[in-house]
């Protein structure tokens, strides 16, 4: 079979777009990135791909809130397309900001199969203050497509609104359908409960990231493409040397590029 196609989409001030080319590149897909006037103008279509990627970064500045503006544009000239494209059992993935913008059209968590309406929000942290370190997560479904074979990930966090806040009533259902994917936790894979800096922003029940129920559709806070390469981790040196005198292989591949990868075995 041939090679997946992924659509990231770039624009209005997303900055993760070439990282995230590269990731699916990386990982076996054809990956190209496209302004979202291109789509909007009908230069490109969305159904000739396989996987689209909301990339992180800051879309319109948050001038109005994270990801906000962008989901209002996409929804309004891009709605049936994506519509179709949910329909077509394909795969969708959004991080940092790209997860702002599917929280905020109603890509996610889409209960009850509404895929239109916001039920939940990610809002600034905790802290106070924009939050750049790595963090610890246990993933707690195997419901998602992308974390298949994953059981705990390191992976650096890069935003101002990442706190997950949610009704009690939806945190229930998301438990209850196995939707939330990702926890933060501690080094030892221990719940975060809430505690500083392993939840860097506050996030309710320590949500990371959430799948709709199929599992196709992805939305996660910390960063996959930021670990791609062993070196990518902020103690590769230490490990390296820690590894090499334990007599244990050197790791070359980061543990965000199993995200990218799981994606594409998808389509085999």
């Amino acid at each position: 079979m041939s090679k997946p196609k992924a659509l990231v989409l770039t624009g209005y001030g997303i900055n993760c777009d070439y990282e995230t080319e590269f990731a699916f590149n990386q990982a076996g897909a054809r990956a190209e990135r496209v302004h979202i006037n291109n789509l909007i103008e009908g230069q490109k279509k969305l159904g000739e791909y396989q996987i689209l990627a909301f990339p992180g970064g800051f879309s319109y500045g948050d001038d109005i809130a994270g990801g906000k503006v962008l989901a209002v544009k996409t929804k309004t000239n891009l709605g049936d397309e994506l519509r179709r494209f949910i329909e077509e059992d394909k795969l969708i993935i959004g991080v940092c900001n790209g997860f702002q913008v599917m929280v905020k059209y109603g890509l996610l968590p889409a209960l009850n199969n509404n895929y239109q309406i916001q039920t939940n929000t990610l809002s600034f942290n905790d802290s106070g203050r924009f939050e750049d370190r790595w963090v610890n997560m246990k993933r707690m479904s195997d419901k998602c497509v992308f974390t298949r074979g994953l059981e705990r990930i390191y992976l650096p966090v890069a935003h101002g609104e990442g706190k997950f806040f949610a009704s009690e009533d939806t945190l229930k259902t998301l438990h209850d359908n196995q939707q939330v994917v990702f926890k933060y936790s501690d080094e030892e894979g221990r719940p975060a409960e809430g505690r500083f800096p392993f939840n860097p922003n506050g996030s309710l029940k320590d949500i990371a990231g959430i799948c709709d129920a199929s599992g196709r559709i992805f939305g996660i806070m910390p960063h996959p493409e930021r670990f791609l390469h062993f070196t990518n981790h902020p103690r590769w040196p230490y490990l390296k040397e820690r590894l090499k005198r334990a007599g244990k292989p050197i790791p070359t591949i980061g543990e965000g590029m199993k995200i990218f990868q799981n994606a594409v075995e998808y389509y085999e």
